[in-house]
């Protein structure tokens, strides 16, 4: 298998801050701190899968920090 193997099969990972990758289906374990984000075919549909559901690249710790300021900030005016 190679990751530029077009027939390979993938799984669409995402980790705790909501960030997505790719990950070859063949191998049972996925990294620690990743989980199955339930999609699995051919590179292109799984980063075709990615792009559509990952809409906000900032890491989700950074989005609750943001999201805390600008409640802040609303609430002070």
């Amino acid at each position: 298998m190679s990751w530029d193997d077009e027939n390979a099969t993938f799984k669409v990972v995402v980790n705790h801050e909501e960030q997505y990758s790719i990950w070859p289906a063949y191998k049972s374990k996925i990294p620690g701190g990743w989980r199955e984000a339930g999609k699995e075919g051919t590179k292109a549909e799984c980063l075709a899968y990615i792009e559509e559901h990952w809409t906000d690249m900032r890491p989700l710790s950074l989005r609750k920090a943001m999201d805390g300021d600008s409640a802040t900030t609303t609430t002070a005016a």
